[in-house]
């Protein structure tokens, strides 16, 4: 007897009867096989799904048994209701896999690359070369690109930083003085200036530095670590982001889900993104009329069908609803408090900016990070947008700076005093720098520029088992190359999760028949930055 006539299609892996009157029968010895969409659904079984239906189907046995087994290895168990699975992510297996000095990570992502000609290289020795063309030795090594915007440029004359450089702090860290407030922690900055990336435009340099890849569908970074060590809070999200642009929205940059996206990963490890004006996170208040006691009930009664449903199918989006839907009654009383500063004392306002009190600024998200901190999040995402200067670098490197100098010191003073600064990351980047000649014509000051450069640029990095007061790397003369302990992306990565206690080569996730991770099949572990 043909698999198909016993009612066991071999294709499907299913033991559901097949020659129904309502269902047409499916030939799989001619291959003329009529697609329905239960029978499409069914090519693409998993095991555990193949497992949930047949303890659905046959009342028990070896399918409840093996399904319930699928299940507690990846930490799901039916919970009683208002205490949902998933309202705390646990942690892998074996995870953290040595002893970490960094407990959580916050990100200062400045998008649209800030000059770090300008900002972060000191190169005194530019000054004499105004006006000189950048050589074509060094514009071509190592077959460096540039965007289409001065790929064809035929004049490259240098231009040196706008502002003068100062020494800062005891370790004597030089800093523009467009820079105060940063130069201010200078002590606890550990500041590479010689990180370097394959990208050459915006949205695959920040998909590279966030995800691991320029292609977008990778999980991001917050996503591995939410993934791998879980989370400390059960009220909030272990993965939160806040987005803000400088005010008067010169930037066009756009920030894509994707940077904070879970990828392949279940979708209960991607970010949660706060707004900045009305309501911070969407459909997370009650409807008028509905009282808590009754959206309890409503969710619990929800939670039920869908364990049910999960028990059947085994997907793990329901598994993700069921967690979310948990996660936002919590945060109905978590989110409030939150984003309420009454409390906060007048000083600690005042440190990071008159700009504070306007909310969805870059100044209100740096303290809403620290608050965030404190309440147990693993992993805090900031964006701002602002930085892409190809002809008004004279005019916004300024606005900028005064836009995020101050917040972003006030941070890692703020942690500091609090005692979170020893293990709390916080991260300083954006997704490449930009080129020591000028776009447009030096002549017109005003209407100056610099272009995207990859092949060298500066980040820093404070807290979290990170040596304070050190500059590690250099560049050429011309801040062109990285030339001495040239750091790629996914080397920072690597070196960043292993602050967090991971091992960036054992942090994987099988998808497609692959094991992926975070800095893909490249990245070592930069050890000099770390104490």
């Amino acid at each position: 007897m043909q698999p198909a006539e016993a009612g066991l299609n071999h294709r499907s892996r299913d033991f559901s009867p097949r020659h129904t009157p309502d269902r047409p029968r499916h030939n799989t010895g001619d291959r003329k096989t009529t697609m329905t969409p239960e029978f499409e659904r069914d090519l693409h079984l998993t095991r555990r799904q193949f497992f949930g239906r047949a303890a659905h189907r046959l009342g028990g046995g070896i399918g409840v048994a093996a399904l319930a087994a699928l299940l507690a290895e990846e930490g799901f168990a039916a919970a009683p209701p208002g205490k949902e699975a998933g309202a705390m992510l646990p942690p892998l297996k074996g995870l953290p896999h040595h002893s970490p000095t960094a407990k959580r990570m916050v990100v200062l992502w400045q998008g649209g690359a800030p000059s770090h000609v300008d900002l972060f290289d000191h190169k005194p020795e530019m000054e004499k070369r105004r006006g000189e063309q950048v050589p074509e030795s060094v514009r071509n090594a190592g077959g460096a690109r540039l965007s289409t915007m001065t790929a064809g440029q035929n004049n490259y004359p240098v231009l040196p930083a706008l502002k003068p450089f100062r020494a800062y702090g005891k370790s004597g860290i030089y800093l523009s003085e467009l820079l105060p407030h940063t130069g201010s922690i200078a002590d606890d900055l550990c500041l590479v200036r010689s990180m370097h990336t394959d990208a050459v435009n915006h949205a695959p340099g920040v998909t590279l530095f966030l995800t691991g890849s320029q292609i977008p569908g990778r999980p991001s970074f917050g996503a591995w670590a939410s993934y791998g060590l879980g989370s400390a809070t059960a009220d909030l999200p272990a993965f939160c982001v806040l987005t803000s642009m400088d005010e008067a929205r010169s930037c066009g940059q756009l920030f894509y889900d994707y940077y904070w996206g879970s990828g392949f990963l279940p979708p209960k490890y991607q970010g949660v993104r706060f707004r900045g004006d009305g309501d911070p996170v969407l459909y997370l208040a009650n409807p008028d009329g509905v009282s808590p006691e009754l959206r309890r009930g409503v969710l619990d009664d929800i939670a039920a069908l869908n364990r049910r449903r999960l028990a059947e199918f085994g997907d793990p989006e329901i598994e993700a609803r069921i967690a979310q839907y948990e996660m936002a009654y919590r945060m109905q009383a978590s989110v409030p408090d939150l984003l309420d500063l009454s409390k906060e004392p007048p000083h600690v306002l005042e440190m990071y900016g008159p700009a504070v009190h306007r909310p969805g600024s870059y100044a209100r998200n740096c303290l809403l990070a620290r608050r965030l901190i404190e309440r147990g999040v693993r992993f805090v995402q900031l964006m701002h947008s602002g930085w892409d200067q190809h002809n008004n670098l004279d005019t916004q490197l300024a606005v900028q700076c005064r836009d995020t100098d101050q917040p972003s010191a006030a941070l890692v003073k703020d942690l500091k005093q609090r005692g979170l600064l020893d293990d709390t990351i916080v991260l300083w980047g954006s997704e490449f720098g930009r080129t020591p000649f000028v776009q447009g014509d030096p002549a017109k000051v005003g209407q100056r520029g610099r272009d995207h450069l990859g092949t060298a640029y500066s980040v820093w990095v404070a807290g979290g088992g990170f040596k304070g007061g050190t500059v590690y790397g250099e560049t050429d003369d011309y801040a062109y190359h990285a030339t001495k302990d040239p750091v790629h992306v996914h080397d920072l990565q690597a070196t960043l999760l292993h602050a967090l206690g991971v091992d960036h080569t054992r942090l994987t996730y099988r998808y497609q028949g692959r094991d992926f991770r975070l800095t893909d099949v490249h990245g070592s572990v930069v050890k000099p930055l770390l104490r």
